[in-house]
C-alpha cells in the first residue's frame, strides 16, 4: 500500500462561514490519507490576554470542525501564538479540536503533554507527528506544571563585524542543544512505535520573501538525523524554499493556506494595539496589506502557496512534492494544475528556493510538482 500524506502551512479561519474558505481546496485534500494543518491562534471562549506580542484574539471553536470537515486529520499547535489567552485557551484548543476529530500535537497542559505525538493509522501504517515552536514567546512554552506548546530555544546573537559603529550588525542563531537532543529523543522514541515519522517546525522570520535565519537548516535536519521521514514548517506566512536531506523532504516554509481575520486591521482613525502594529509591520518588513482584502493582512507575495504531498510505503518515502495554490481574492486557497497559472507558482517556490541555497529540483508529474535531489 502506498499512503499519501498532505500538509499545509498556516490555518487562521477567524471569519464567519470558516466551511466557504476550503470549498475550493476540499477535494484536493480528501484524496490524502493524512492531511496536516498548523493551528495558528487558540480557539477558545476565553477573553484573556496574556501574550502581547502580536495581537491576536482566540478564534471561535466552531472553526474547528468546519477543518475537520475539510479533510484535515491532525492539526500541529507548537506556536507563538498558542499561549495567548492562557490556560484555558490551550484546553480549549486541544478540547475543542479532538471533539471535532482532529488529532493534536505541539500543545498540552505540561510539557510531557505537549511533546506527546499525534499517531494515526491508515492501511495498516502508523503515521506520528511531533509539533515543536522555534519562535517563541517564551510565555507560549509549556513546562512541568505551565500549559503550552513543546519549545526549541533558539539563542540570537549580533555582531557588529565592520567599522561603522551603530550600523546594521551580522545576526547568528543557534539552537539550545539541550533542546535538540530532547526532539531527538522524541524522534527516536517515535520511530519505535510509529512507521512514518513526522515532524513539524514553526520556525523562520516573518513576512520576508526567501531568506532562511542560519537556525533554521540545522534544526530541520536535526529531526531527519534524528530519524524523521519529512520536516514540514510554517509561521513566516509566506513560503519557503525546499530541500532534499538525506533523502527527505524538507519544506522550509509552507507560508499561509486559509489564514482569514480582522485581527491584525485596524479600524479606520484606530489607535490601538492593532494599529500600532500595523505601523510597526511597515517598518519591520516594508509592506502594507492589499486594503480590498481587510480579511487577509500578509505579504503580497504570500498568496503563492502549496500543499506538501509525500507518499510512503512500508520501506520509507516513495516520493515527494506540492500541489501549486493561489490564494484568491475571498482568502481561499484554490489548487492549480499544470497550467500557466500552476506553473507561475511553481516557479516562484523554485526561485525562493534557489535564492535560499537550497538544493530541490523540480518538474511536473500530472497536476503535481514532483521533487528531486
Amino acid at each position: 500500500m502506498t499512503l499519501t500524506v498532505m500538509s499545509v502551512g498556516d490555518l487562521v479561519v477567524d471569519e464567519p462561514d470558516p466551511a466557504s474558505f476550503f470549498a475550493p481546496v476540499r477535494d484536493t485534500l480528501r484524496r490524502g490519507d493524512v492531511v496536516i494543518g498548523h493551528v495558528e491562534v487558540p480557539h477558545s471562549t476565553s477573553t484573556a490576554q496574556v501574550s502581547t506580542d502580536v495581537p491576536a484574539p482566540p478564534a471561535d471553536p466552531a472553526a474547528l470542525p468546519a477543518i475537520a470537515d475539510a479533510g484535515f486529520h491532525i492539526v500541529t499547535l507548537a506556536g507563538n501564538h498558542v499561549y495567548d489567552v492562557g490556560d484555558q485557551g490551550v484546553a480549549d484548543t486541544i478540547k475543542y479540536a479532538t471533539q471535532a476529530g482532529l488529532a493534536t500535537a505541539g500543545a498540552g497542559m505540561n510539557l510531557d503533554e505537549a511533546r506527546r505525538p499525534a499517531v494515526v493509522e491508515r492501511g495498516g501504517l502508523r503515521v506520528g507527528v511531533l509539533s515543536y515552536n522555534c519562535v517563541g514567546p517564551r510565555e507560549s512554552w509549556a513546562g512541568s506544571a505551565k500549559p503550552g506548546c513543546a519549545p526549541i530555544k533558539v539563542l540570537t546573537h549580533y555582531e557588529l563585524d565592520h567599522a561603522s559603529p551603530g550600523g546594521p550588525p551580522t545576526v547568528y542563531t543557534f539552537a539550545d542543544p539541550g533542546h535538540l537532543e530532547r526532539m531527538a529523543a522524541d524522534v527516536a522514541a517515535l520511530r519505535e512505535r510509529a512507521d512514518i515519522v513526522l515532524v513539524s517546525l514553526h520556525k523562520g522570520v516573518g513576512h520576508t520573501p526567501a531568506a532562511l535565519a542560519m537556525y533554521e537548516k540545522p534544526v530541520a535536519r536535526a529531526a531527519v538525523d534524528a530519524g524523521a521521514h519529512a520536516v514540514f514548517a510554517h509561521h513566516a506566512h509566506i513560503m519557503r524554499g525546499i530541500e532534499m536531506y538525506r533523502g527527505a523532504p524538507i519544506y522550509h516554509g509552507l507560508g499561509n493556506f486559509v489564514t482569514v481575520t480582522h485581527a491584525l486591521t485596524p479600524a479606520p482613525g484606530a489607535d490601538d494595539d492593532r494599529a500600532a502594529w500595523a505601523r510597526r509591520r511597515v517598518e519591520l518588513y516594508g509592506f502594507a496589506p492589499d486594503p480590498d482584502m481587510p480579511y487577509y493582512p500578509f505579504h503580497p507575495e504570500s498568496r503563492n502557496t502549496a500543499i506538501a504531498t509525500c507518499r510512503f510505503d512500508g520501506s520509507g518515502l516513495v516520493s515527494a512534492g506540492f500541489v501549486p495554490c493561489w490564494i484568491d481574492d475571498a482568502g481561499r486557497p484554490v489548487p492549480l494544475g499544470d497550467g500557466e497559472d500552476g506553473r507561475r507558482v511553481a516557479a516562484y517556490i523554485e526561485r525562493i528556493t534557489r535564492q535560499a541555497g537550497l538544493n530541490a529540483e523540480f518538474g511536473w508529474d500530472g497536476d503535481e510538482v514532483v521533487l528531486r535531489g
